[in-house]
């Protein structure tokens, strides 16, 4: 089948023994070695609260990783309007892209990333966190990069800089069918994660095509799906680096987050019958494997999608195991090649 874009999620993990500040490193070199490879875009994931991720601040993570790479894009995925003031957003990404013209992705979700506490805290607001203002957030943060509020707005004596003139790539983020709606009716490119809702993908691939409406940027639908994938050399070591990430995905659905565990850990953790239904249901949505069989699954996949491009999220506790899966991903694809 026709080759499709590869691109990179990287969530900064912070396995057991490590640091944040060697999780960010190794954000450093993983970027770098995309690069190398060819895939399309390296996005950070906005996560709080969470002792098994690093990647808290999209934006100054982005800065440091566009700094030092030259051609592959960098963006966020996503970065959680509802935490932040649609000014700074623009300005922080407005920078970004003044800073490294044409490379930067601003890929914007609604939800809080966290626990409703801390998006409390992040947010500094009365009462407790909800999205429901996000149409008019996502409103004035495109007025902001296009200098365009509607006359009589509060906000138009502001000009942002260096937003206005500055304007990333902007993607909207979903897991439903909400965000797809909103990102077809304003003709934006849509990314959904699929790796953690796979029972809303096809209703959300319909209402985006079904709802889009083409614009001077996006002239027809482009979808980019999340997909959580471990390559090693054998079936039988991929799904041995893979077992933390199931334990991991437990401990966060049931209100223990932790830093990654070792596989070794993962080996001697008795599931109960419950456990063990969450866990494998998680593990369905996953493509664990050799190389040759993940490359079949994920054709086979975007055959059945019509994804324009998938989003790469690999999770292990060692960071060599993490860059050699998407090396081997790489080489099974051919990614360079098709760039």
């Amino acid at each position: 089948m026709h080759p499709f874009p590869l691109s990179v999620l990287d969530l900064a993990p912070v396995g057991r023994g490590s640091t944040p500040a060697q999780a960010l490193r190794n954000s450093t070199h993983l970027v770098r070695e995309a690069e190398r490879l060819g895939y399309r875009r390296h996005w950070v994931a906005e996560h709080h609260n969470m002792p098994g991720i690093a990647s808290s601040s999209p934006p100054v993570l982005l800065a440091h990783l566009a700094a030092v790479t030259s051609t592959i894009r960098v963006g966020s995925g996503g970065l959680m309007l509802p935490n932040h003031a649609p000014l700074a957003v623009a300005e922080q990404f407005g920078m970004l892209e003044a800073l490294h013209p044409g490379r930067v992705d601003l890929g914007i979700g609604r939800a809080p990333g966290t626990d409703p506490v801390t998006a409390q805290a992040l947010r500094r607001a009365p009462g407790p966190p909800t999205a429901d203002d996000f149409p008019e957030q996502l409103g004035e943060l495109l007025a902001y990069f296009a200098g365009a509020f509607p006359e009589g707005h509060p906000y138009a004596q502001i000009t942002a800089v260096p937003a206005r003139g500055y304007q990333p790539e902007i993607w909207l983020l979903g897991s439903s069918t909400y965000s797809a709606h909103a990102a077809g009716v304003l003709g934006m490119p849509f990314s959904f994660a699929s790796h953690f809702a796979p029972a809303a993908l096809a209703d959300a691939l319909d209402t985006y095509r079904a709802s889009f409406r083409p614009t001077d940027q996006l002239a027809a639908p482009y979808v980019m799906l999340g997909v959580s994938v471990l390559v090693a050399e054998s079936g039988e070591r991929a799904r041995w680096l893979a077992a933390p990430g199931a334990l991991a995905f437990l401990r966060l659905r049931t209100g223990r987050p932790d830093v990654y565990p070792t596989p070794e850990e993962a080996a001697e953790y008795h599931y109960t019958p419950f456990e063990r239904e969450i866990v494998n249901d998680r593990m369905k949505s996953q493509f664990i494997g050799d190389p040759a069989s993940v490359r079949r699954a994920l054709e086979d996949f975007v055959a059945a999608t019509g994804a324009d491009e998938l989003i790469v999220t690999t999770m292990t506790h060692a960071h060599d195991d993490r860059v050699e899966s998407y090396r081997l991903l790489a080489h099974e694809f051919s990614v360079r090649s098709h760039a």
